[in-house]
């Protein structure tokens, strides 16, 4: 058994543990606005990224961040307290250490654990004592057990005595200025005590509260349950709005009157798809973690199921409209509009249009797309760019994926055929929905 290594910081005290150097992992997504949180709550940051392509666009800033964060970073690009690298061994000079790399999964549908496993062993490898460690990546109940505390052990400290190991997963809604850090509670679970009152010290610095659980485990399942909670829901408002077309009805208008009722029920509302990388992959790390043991969830299932098949509904539906106007897919010049997975990003992370563009494609049909957030995108060896001036060409459908705030859609009222996958425009006369 190797020595237990001396201490590097001494028996911590939390407030003075929370407002010590903090190093991020990952400058992603979570990872940046995470620490620019860090930043403007008085820390110094030290962000590492593998990627030198990231860490450049990130000093440029020429990043996807909500305004106030884009501020931060024009403050703080500059400030000696923001260190950016890609060597793992900064990780050494701080206090608390926060992972936060992405838990994809693959086409499969299979937990895509490299970038994970990658950097919790980097930050195993280059832990001090003192330190919390602290993992935020959406993941498989057990894994801040099985990546974090036993290699720990295994170097010869004491976790919960020596250094300190947490789970708090990340709750950063790209896009959203009203689900700010610093409106939005953080759940987390440690080891001990010990190790919750210094995560939870961390953690106040940029959240109004923490809600502490006894241990990692029951936070990684907290952050599984939300995201599964909301996958179930909208893969029930897709069938829903596909019911209600059925019967001749409108689903919005429904969605909103039941939402009037004050108790027992949430609105969810129906799209093309669901993207980035939270509902369509993390309830996949539950499955995936139960079929090992031969449990079957099958609800769960079937809603992920649901929602893996929405684009391909949406494909159908294109084919059976055009169609109805006596028009072939193939050779068909379709203009789809918006791409990014959510309204006000620019972020394409498993967005729904990229399916749908490819199948349209594979159907012979002149596929476009115009988003004014993203400039070009890849399907197959080509490179597409964004229609600038859609309302200048003539187009057989256009298909409205994503409507991002600002936008003027008055053009499509001239369209000969509308497929609206959002179920919000209003006052298109051609307009038909999924």
């Amino acid at each position: 058994m190797p020595a237990r290594p001396a201490s590097a910081f001494g028996v911590p005290s939390p407030d003075e543990h929370a407002a010590a150097p903090v190093a991020v992992v990952g400058l992603g997504y979570v990872g940046l606005p995470t620490a620019l949180a860090l930043l403007a709550a008085g820390n110094e940051v030290v962000g590492v990224d593998v990627s030198e392509d990231r860490l450049a666009a990130i000093r440029c800033g020429e990043v996807d961040l909500l305004p106030s964060d884009h501020d931060r970073l024009t403050t703080h690009r500059e400030d000696p307290r923001f260190t950016l690298t890609n060597d793992p061994a900064a990780v050494q000079r701080a206090r608390t250490v926060v992972i936060c790399v992405p838990t994809p999964v693959d086409r499969h549908l299979v937990p895509d654990l490299t970038a994970l496993s990658a950097a919790c062993a980097t930050v195993v490898a280059h832990a001090v004592p003192g330190q919390l460690i602290m993992l935020t990546s959406t993941t498989y109940v057990g894994t801040t057990r099985e990546l974090l505390v036993e290699p720990l052990t295994a170097r010869g400290f004491r976790v919960g005595t020596d250094v300190y190991v947490a789970f708090s997963p990340e709750r950063i809604d790209p896009g959203n200025a009203h689900h700010a850090q610093d409106r939005t509670p953080r759940v987390a679970g440690g080891t001990n005590d010990l190790t919750n009152r210094l995560a939870e010290a961390v953690l106040q610095r940029t959240a109004p509260a923490v809600h502490l659980l006894p241990s990692a485990e029951q936070a990684e399942m907290t952050k599984l349950w939300e995201n599964t909670f909301r996958a179930v829901n909208i893969a029930l408002a897709n069938e829903f709005a596909e019911d209600c077309r059925e019967l001749g009805l409108e689903p919005l208008s429904i969605i909103e009157a039941a939402a009037t009722k004050p108790y027992g029920f949430m609105p969810f509302y129906p799209g093309p798809g669901v993207g980035g990388h939270c509902i369509p992959c993390d309830p996949h790390y539950l499955l995936w973690q139960l079929r090992a043991r031969r449990v079957s969830s099958p609800l769960i299932d079937a809603a992920m199921s649901a929602i893996a098949g929405r684009p391909r509904r949406v494909v159908q539906r294109v084919r059976d409209i055009l169609a109805e106007r006596a028009t072939s897919v193939s050779g068909a010049r379709i203009l789809v509009v918006g791409v990014a997975y959510k309204p006000g990003v620019a972020d394409l992370r498993e967005s729904p249009a990229l399916e749908i563009m490819e199948e349209l494609a594979e159907d012979g049909a002149k596929v476009e797309f115009s988003d004014p957030l993203v400039t070009s995108l890849r399907l197959g060896a080509a490179v597409h760019p964004s229609v600038t001036e859609p309302a200048d060409r003539e187009w057989d459908l256009v298909l409205v994926h994503t409507v991002h705030p600002g936008v003027d859609l008055g053009w499509l009222a001239g369209q000969p055929l509308v497929l609206d996958a959002t179920y919000r425009l209003d006052s298109v006369p051609s307009k038909a929905v999924v």
